[in-house]
């Protein structure tokens, strides 16, 4: 594909503009006429779901529609305390709404500071305005990492270089003059110029894109597909459990209907682990939140989970580890030129880019501009070719072509300027060269045989906050690989300062092939000369060695790699096109953040893992119950009021602490074997221990009044052992976690001697020998718990 067939090759044709627009752009009466017919891009940014949305997908779920069905026959037919259950899902779901509202108000607050805000040109004047406030036939002026919003068609270009990529495949830039089309969703990585615009609202190519995909969505999360997953697992346990649990108790026994009818619903409810999608909603809506606080924004949820899994983080040295500002510290001329000849030239230089990086603007504050030298001919700094340049009439009538870039990329290696830049490298130092040019501008070949002229020194500013937060890395076990353009030794030194240590690799001397590059990129931490194509081959050589990696950057160069990582991390004053392809945004500029959304993710792992093991077991002993009662034909146990209890004190309300509460243990795969490995022998000790308590309760008791002591038996029996399992899940011990489990044991033991509590419950504890029976059949679980657990961190692998 050649570099203009690369701009049409998408099914998206742009059309030519509607009218020839002036240098100066719209009038004021010409927006007013465009707005008043509505040719406006008034599409919204979707920064998170509608209200509908969120109300629709917390009410009108699976296990609600099963829960409440059976709640109204509870209704109907039992004591208002078994429907508590009922009453229960009403409050989860509000406070999935809730929660998720407050999260949706954090995101769109921080997605309206982080807009894109592109420059229109209208009445002579260019202004920054919202990206919906641009009409048909604006006139957009971008530079380098600046983002086309919609589509429309080049009108003026000064060394435009557009990438497409994201588009087309395309991987090498496109050169833009008048007349090319301008295609929505590509970014500008040289040069400057300004589009008219073409396509607005839904027909701009980028809103087709955001209509198919919410900026923030909830999908590739393991955690969520995992709790799926264990979900269509329940469904299909519940099914054939139910059914035979309805025929026992309706058919077989021949009790009183209303009865059969309580204890076939009081069966079936607890099978449901209704309240683990809600606390994974709200676990997730409050890390947003937290996240929100600290100037984060969070454009894809799970990306608070993915960074916690993240073992390698790629950086970007300028603008990550180091402040986008530089100083000049020093000019050393070179061959005989003329030091003060030599700053005339880099202040026209820097007088000629109306745009220029970091560097280039260290370079204007430090050199005036010349008023007589005007240019002819200039080309864009590219972080691919590492060089600048510009051709000037000067004063005295003569014509040079001059070029700034990357010493040891205009120098042939054995050039002495180069022992030179490598000692001032070696200080943390960036330098670049000022040559002139023997060849004209537009020649490929343009810098062979360019001859030096002087040596620009450069003081780059070391973010203060840099350093400890690589320390937090390392002692995360997280690598840290630093991928810059600039050169080698000079990144090499700025890590070493920052207490970075590892070889420095010369990314020009790396393996084409990915299993080697692979091999050299785990054998070093930093790396220089780093063209944006290799950024993202070098994240796709990490990954295909198994490692999960996030890449941090602000500049176009490192858009590609940003794309392609797990985890793209922005900073909020880096280019647009950084920030769009981001799943993370930094809008403080702070690289100290990321700690902190590390810390967010293994929250949200590690113990929504925890409870999620807490409600499975529940689910587990239900199922077995269920069929326990169907094999023996006896009455269920339980009354809908005991289990909604005993979830409520074991469950619910730990669960929701413990979902909340810090954690810093690293995040581990496989959720889904880890949860079950420890749900399956837990639930099968409490349902046999259970049972057997039922069984010898019947036996022990006889009379037309037996069965509520035989409830009361299994029910004792049943939550001593689920408080065993709760007691296991919240180590390791801390003030407020033993507190917690107290609370919740001293909770029960006030439904038991409390006489209205007992009557409204159903329990009550007949004689001494039974419930002695039960509290020791409890013990002999928990000791039987506590060796299964064990025996399965040994033995089964996660």
């Amino acid at each position: 594909m050649t570099h203009a067939d690369a701009g049409t090759d998408v099914d998206h044709p742009v059309h030519a503009a509607s009218v020839t627009v002036a240098a100066g752009g719209l009038t004021a009466a010409e927006v007013a006429e465009r707005v008043a017919r509505g040719a406006v891009n008034d599409v919204p940014v979707r920064s998170s779901r509608s209200m509908a949305e969120i109300v629709r997908a917390n009410v009108f779920t699976r296990f609600n529609a099963i829960i409440g069905v059976l709640w109204l026959i509870m209704l109907f037919v039992a004591p208002i305390q078994d429907s508590l259950f009922g009453f229960v899902i009403l409050a989860n779901t509000g406070i999935g709404i809730v929660q998720e509202w407050r999260a949706k108000k954090t995101l769109d607050s921080l997605a309206v500071i982080g807009e894109a805000r592109p420059t229109v040109r209208r009445d002579g004047v260019a202004a920054e305005i919202g990206t919906s406030e641009i009409v048909l036939d604006d006139l957009v002026e971008i530079g380098p990492g600046d983002k086309a919003v919609v589509d429309g068609v080049c009108v003026e270009a000064d060394g435009l270089e557009i990438d497409e990529s994201l588009l087309t495949g395309e991987a090498d830039p496109v050169v833009k003059r008048p007349g090319d089309p301008v295609l929505s969703g590509s970014f500008v990585v040289a040069g400057g110029g300004a589009f008219q615009a073409t396509k607005v609202g839904r027909e701009a190519y980028a809103a087709q894109l955001a209509e198919e995909a919410s900026r923030f969505t909830l999908v590739h999360s393991e955690l969520r597909s995992g709790i799926s997953t264990i979900l269509k697992y329940v469904t299909w346990m519940m099914v054939p459990a139910a059914i035979g649990l309805i025929i026992t108790q309706l058919f077989v026994k021949e009790n009183d209907l209303d009865d059969s009818i309580a204890r076939t619903v009081g069966g079936i409810v607890p099978m449901v682990p209704e309240g683990l999608v809600l606390l994974t909603s709200v676990a997730f809506a409050i890390g947003v939140i937290r996240l929100g606080r600290q100037q984060c924004l969070v454009q894809e949820l799970p990306a608070i989970e993915g960074l916690a899994r993240v073992d390698t983080v790629c950086l970007d040295k300028t603008g990550t580890l180091t402040e986008g500002g530089m100083d000049v510290t020093a000019l050393r001329a070179l061959d005989g030129f003329d030091e003060s000849y030599v700053r005339t030239v880099l202040g026209a230089l820097g007088a000629s880019d109306p745009r220029p990086n970091a560097s280039l603007k260290a370079v204007i504050a430090a050199y005036p501009a010349p008023e007589d030298w005007r240019r002819t001919a200039a080309l864009p700094f590219s972080s691919a070719r590492k060089y600048s340049g510009a051709t000037f009439s000067e004063s005295d009538g003569q014509t040079g072509t001059w070029l700034l870039g990357a010493p040891d990329v205009l120098l042939s290696d054995d050039h002495p300027a180069l022992a030179e830049t490598d000692r001032l490298n070696e200080q943390g130092l960036r330098v670049l060269l000022l040559a002139r040019a023997a060849r004209e501008l537009d020649d490929p070949e343009v810098a062979l045989d360019a001859k030096p002229a002087a040596l620009v020194v450069l003081e780059q500013r070391l973010r203060p906050d840099a350093a400890d937060t690589l320390r937090y890395f390392a002692e995360q076990n997280v690598q840290a690989k630093v991928i810059s353009g600039d050169n080698a030794v000079s990144v090499g030194a700025v890590a070493t300062k920052l207490g970075l240590t590892g070889t420095t690799v010369d990314a020009r001397r790396l393996p084409r092939e990915r299993d080697e590059m692979a091999g050299a990129i785990e054998d070093a931490t930093v790396f220089g000369r780093v063209t944006p194509q290799q950024k993202r081959d070098m994240v796709g050589a990490l990954q295909s060695r198994g490692h999960t990696v996030a890449m941090t950057g602000d500049g176009v160069n490192d858009v590609l790699a940003l794309k392609d990582a797990d985890i793209g991390v922005a900073m909020g004053s880096g280019s647009e096109a950084t920030r769009a392809v981001a799943q993370i945004v930094l809008l403080n500029n702070s690289f100290a953040s990321l700690p902190s959304v590390v810390a967010e993710g293994r929250r949200v792992i590690g113990n929504i893992t925890r409870v999620a093991t807490l409600f499975l077991v529940k689910t587990v002993y239900s199922v077995l119950l269920a069929l326990m009662v169907v094999f023996w034909q006896v009455e269920y146990p339980f009354l809908p009021r005991h289990l909604t209890l005993l979830s409520t004190l074991t469950i619910g309300v730990p669960a929701f602490f413990l979902a909340l509460a810090p954690n810093r243990e690293r995040a581990q795969p496989h959720f889904v074997r880890r949860v079950m490995r420890y749900a399956i022998p837990g639930g099968v000790v409490a349902a046999v221990a259970t049972f057997a308590t039922y069984l010898i309760a019947r036996a022990h008791y006889s009379g037309d009044d037996s069965l509520p002591a035989e409830t009361s038996a299994a029910t004792l029996t049943l939550f001593l052992i689920s408080m065993w399992v709760l007691a296991i899940i919240a180590r390791p011990y801390t003030w407020w976690r033993i507190a917690l489990v107290a609370a919740m044991g001293f909770a029960f033991l006030l439904v038991l001697v409390v006489p209205w509590l007992q009557e409204f419950f159903a329990l009550r504890l007949v004689g001494m020998t039974m419930p002695w029976i039960a509290v020791g059949i409890a013990a002999v679980a928990a000791v039987a718990l506590e060796f299964l657990w064990k025996w399965v961190d040994r033995r089964v692998p996660c």
